[in-house]
């Protein structure tokens, strides 16, 4: 119940379990008091289908103890585990800790399989089959959700098959990036760049760049204006790893291309966010995965996945 801001939710829960617990314990004490009248064949007088009649026999004493036993079972289960709202339970038992135990124990278990790896650099790591087909499992895992089962991204998240790296593709700065996660941010530039014609002559000098296609005219008015994002970009456009700039001169458009696209950057800016793996993944899978992401655009003549 920690998701809610009081503790109304975690008070109703607990109020709503133990009242359907001793409603039943209430509704076997009334129904084990009331005694039906029968008849002289000790039956109730129900009959249906001509023939069948409905006998007047007690409940079975050990039917009856077992379903006291159950009460008691649930109310003893919810001294010991968490059920009763908020109350985590005298034993402090949790699906998180659960899960946590469960991988550590895996995580044990496969220790002596990455202990080889561990001691190896990273390139030679990158050529060694085995490792190599662990750390695809790994990529599967964790990062192909967003960079693609081939790595090669799609609009918004990187290719990393390309060897285009915005914070660096040495295998310590993969590493570093896997184990913190990287937040990149490109502010909204439109005020600082000027009027809405400055923002598509700006973008129009960005494509220009590159070689892509553009409107000469307006890249020449909006080369005087780049000066807003030289800051982070470089005067000459080919970005800055140390704070994740991008390079505006090979033609990889990460957010996409074209005059509308890049307008809507300096519009709008743009928030990207990869998430740190460090809780999920030990220091000796983070080095079995990098090598991977490394080896993908480095390891020449090696098959593509």
């Amino acid at each position: 119940m920690s998701d809610f801001n009081n503790s109304f939710w975690s008070v109703y829960v607990a109020a709503v379990t133990l009242g359907g617990i001793l409603a039943c314990l209430l509704l076997l004490w009334l129904t084990s008091r009331k005694k039906v009248p029968a008849t002289s064949d000790n039956t109730t007088g129900h009959v249906w289908d001509e023939d069948l009649r409905e006998m007047n026999n007690p409940l079975p004493r050990w039917w009856m103890w077992l379903f006291v036993l159950t009460i008691v079972f649930g109310l003893l289960y919810l001294v010991a585990y968490p059920g009763l709202g908020s109350y985590q339970g005298q034993l402090r038992w949790s699906s998180a800790a659960e899960h946590a135990h469960e991988v550590d124990k895996a995580n044990q278990a496969l220790a002596p399989l990455y202990a080889r790896f561990t001691v190896m650099k990273p390139e030679d790591v990158a050529a060694d089959a085995q490792a190599m087909a662990i750390g695809e499992r790994l990529f599967l895992n964790n990062c192909a959700q967003c960079h693609g089962s081939d790595a090669r991204g799609s609009k918004g998240f990187p290719n990393l098959t390309d060897g285009d790296w915005l914070h660096g593709g040495t295998p310590d700065k993969i590493i570093e990036t896997i184990t913190k996660g990287r937040t990149g941010q490109m502010p909204p530039m439109a005020a600082a760049v000027g009027s809405p014609d400055d923002v598509k002559n700006v973008a129009n000098y960005v494509l220009s760049l590159s070689g892509s296609p553009h409107d000469s005219l307006r890249a020449a008015l909006g080369k005087s204006k780049f000066g807003a994002c030289a800051a982070c970009h470089g005067v000459d456009g080919k970005g800055n790893q140390a704070v994740g700039a991008p390079n505006l001169t090979d033609g990889i458009w990460l957010h996409g291309w074209g005059e509308n696209a890049i307008v809507d950057m300096i519009n709008n800016g743009k928030l990207n966010q990869m998430p740190a793996q460090a809780e999920k993944l030990t220091e000796a899978q983070i080095h079995v995965l990098a090598s991977y992401v490394w080896g993908l655009s480095n390891r020449a003549g090696a098959a593509r996945p």
